[in-house]
């Protein structure tokens, strides 16, 4: 019998490898001051683009202040317990039709967090008689909530329709032998490549199949659609995602979530939901803070303006000048270059170091072996001067990455690491 613990001793995992060389520059880094286009990394300003803040209502004046005065108000701890026992308030029932409007639903609940709440959410609306058809590169939270299903679960290619019909036939029998029913599963961005997940496509795939539709809207809520309301409204199909799925923290800067739904799904999940109903209500502080930001995206559309003035500036100088950015139809900006994971390193670095540009690096195992991602996050508080600056820096490492620079720099964490 061996130890528990002799795998982890054997096999730290692809990323903890690198920990001696990355932790605290390129894993866990810390970067200070007010959360902003521009922070302090090791004491240096940076322009950042690792910050989810889309519409810059993390240190908004007026957010501030609210958030101030609520937790002055109310302290850190109330209400005391879980929803459905003693942590139940007012303001969280305003909160919730107030969101349940907003992106046109009959009714909504407030999540702790949307990692959670969206696992607990998937356990929940799916019994060992049904059958989940999810795209394959979902985020880490579906995964993990599909994990927790005993029935069957089929992934499809990535925005493939054709793919989601095939595995739509195979649930369709499985269903009908087992007496189930069929949750399909797409974000409305998907975060790592910006594409919007083919709401409206799918959708149409219910004239054929009987499915539920869920969608993880993290990415879109707020950035997206005539009034922010998502990439289900952007795509005219909002009234067909069955149940709907939104963060606080990426457009309201903050912390939790919320699902919409028609009433009595929702009156359902309320009394269903084991990660709210055995866990710590979101404190006051935070739902009134949610109600401040709510109220500023729906009447100050300036926000999201000035959000868009910037990814135009972005993705377009990019492609102008022949970087890969993929299909993306959001604000993730992903850009795409060739080359192992200590020559990304040694990139990053001298991006910070050298450039004064902050963004996050994304390599195998999250993409291909070969790739680098860098991905990058426009908000409304970044400049025109921003973009023009970030654009240099890239066609300077660009050309560094292509004549070999970074492969030399790299060389002695390559020997080290055996790793080439």
């Amino acid at each position: 019998m061996k130890d528990l613990f002799d795998k982890i001793y054997r096999d730290r995992g692809p990323l903890s490898k690198w920990s001696s060389h990355a932790e605290g520059y390129f894993i866990f880094p810390k970067l200070e001051g007010q959360i902003s286009h521009r922070m302090k990394f090791q004491g240096k300003e940076v322009i950042t683009w690792s910050i989810n803040d889309y519409l810059g209502l993390a240190n908004h004046p007026e957010v501030r202040k609210v958030d101030a005065e609520a937790a002055k108000q109310y302290g850190s701890a109330y209400p005391m317990g879980a929803r459905m026992m003693s942590g139940h308030t007012s303001l969280h029932e305003q909160l919730q039709n107030e969101l349940a409007a907003f992106v046109k639903k009959e009714a909504a609940y407030v999540l702790n967090f949307g990692y959670q709440g969206m696992v607990s959410t998937i356990d929940a609306l799916v019994s060992k008689d049904d059958i989940i058809v999810y795209d394959v590169d979902s985020h880490a939270c579906i995964i993990d909530g599909v994990r927790l299903h005993m029935g069957k679960r089929f992934t499809y290619k990535h925005n493939d329709i054709n793919s989601l019909e095939k595995n739509l036939e195979r649930a369709t029998k499985i269903a009908e032998q087992t007496g189930g029913g069929i949750l399909v599963i797409s974000e409305g961005v998907f975060g790592m490549r910006g594409e919007q997940g083919r709401l409206k496509e799918i959708v149409a795939l219910k004239k054929k199949f009987k499915f539920r539709l869920f969608v993880d809207d993290a990415h879109g809520f707020g950035t997206l659609g005539k009034t922010g309301a998502g990439a289900g409204e952007e795509q005219g199909v909002q009234d067909d995602i069955d149940v709907y799925f939104a963060t606080f923290a990426k457009s309201l800067a903050s912390t939790g979530a919320f699902i919409a739904a028609d009433n009595e799904i929702i009156h359902y999940l309320k009394y269903n939901l084991r990660s709210q109903m055995f866990a710590k209500s979101l404190q006051m502080q935070l739902v009134a803070g949610a109600l401040k930001r709510l109220d500023m995206l729906r009447s100050m559309p300036e926000l999201k303006q000035n959000l868009w003035k910037i990814v135009e500036a972005l993705q377009s100088g990019l492609k102008k000048r022949g970087f890969d950015i993929g299909t993306t139809q959001s604000c993730v900006t992903p850009v795409y270059l060739k080359g192992s994971i200590p020559e990304a390193m040694a990139l990053v670095k001298d991006l910070r170091e050298n450039y004064g540009i902050f963004c996050s690096i994304v390599v195998y195992p999250v993409i291909p072996k070969g790739l680098i991602l860098l991905r990058m996050i426009p908000t409304a508080t970044h400049t025109l001067e921003d973009v023009d600056i970030t654009l240099n820096a890239f066609s300077a490492i660009r050309d560094r990455l292509e004549n070999g620079t970074y492969k030399r720099l790299s060389a002695a964490v390559i020997a080290e690491m055996g790793e080439m």
